[in-house]
């Protein structure tokens, strides 16, 4: 893929985030959003919201590139013919979102041939977008960029975690999640798919979750990644597929972690 190439699906997928951004914030707030439950033991809500900015990322990637897949939270997957699969979340955080809590974002990553090459976190309130893959690791807003990159913290002590709930996964999964979070600096709950465009950027060291889908990572991989970062499940292999997640900055700490993790299962 030549340079050109390049710079055509990353503003693409620029493109497809705003646009999916766009109609999720037209809901955003509004006391009458419909709500409805899609987990029989458990609170996963979807809205209107969800579905409205997914068929609107869904028909901009088709106007462009109509032999390209793509596969949705909250859609059937179109299977097209070519290399390309586009991984969507329209609305990543959405018991952030139907509180108006502004964390939740907007997902998007190119996968050629099963690799994500490219991913979009796009926080349409504070318009924030973080870029990263083909060769760019970038922070947007407005007029104004910024090249990301992870940072340096080899020492657990001194690193600051995120995840999504304090009650993470099974109760092995928790306790080994303890183990963790009881020798950090500082753990933060709450930020979804935000906390890995906060890793990118540098500002904490650690995300570990258990429980994601495909399209909850696929798009923080490659952008991680394209920061210097590592992402690996909990046994330091691919987490393509989502389950249990460990992201780092630092590769000697994403070891020391591991080996925490390791000894719990």
């Amino acid at each position: 893929m030549n340079s050109s190439e390049k710079m055509e699906f990353i503003n693409l997928a620029k493109r497809v985030a705003v646009i999916g951004g766009q109609k999720a914030l037209s809901y955003f707030r509004d006391p009458d959003l419909r709500i409805r439950n899609k987990d029989f033991d458990s609170f996963d809500p979807v809205t209107e919201a969800d579905l409205a900015s997914e068929d609107a990322m869904r028909s901009c990637i088709r106007a462009v590139r109509p032999s390209d897949t793509i596969i949705g939270e909250e859609k059937d997957t179109f299977q097209g013919s070519s290399e390309f699969t586009w991984v969507l979340d329209p609305i990543d955080g959405t018991r952030a979102f139907i509180s108006g809590i502004p964390v939740w974002t907007v997902l998007v990553s190119v996968s050629q041939n099963g690799l994500p090459i490219c991913g979009i976190i796009h926080q349409p309130f504070t318009q924030e977008i973080f870029v990263g893959g083909l060769g760019v690791s970038d922070y947007l807003r407005g007029g104004f960029s910024l090249e990301t990159s992870v940072r340096q913290c080899h020492d657990l002590k001194h690193a600051l975690l995120a995840s999504t709930f304090p009650e993470i996964g099974t109760e092995k999964e928790h306790n080994a999640f303890q183990k963790v979070s009881k020798s950090v600096r500082l753990t933060r709950y709450g930020m979804d798919a935000y906390a890995y465009a906060l890793l990118a950027s540098g500002y904490i060291d650690v995300v570990i979750e258990a429980g994601l889908k495909t399209y909850d990572i696929q798009a923080p991989i490659a952008l991680i990644e394209a920061a210097g970062g590592v992402v690996s499940n909990w046994t330091g292999g691919s987490a393509l597929q989502g389950g249990q997640v460990l992201a780092c900055g630092d590769k000697r700490l994403h070891k020391e972690i591991l080996d925490i993790l390791d000894n719990h299962f």
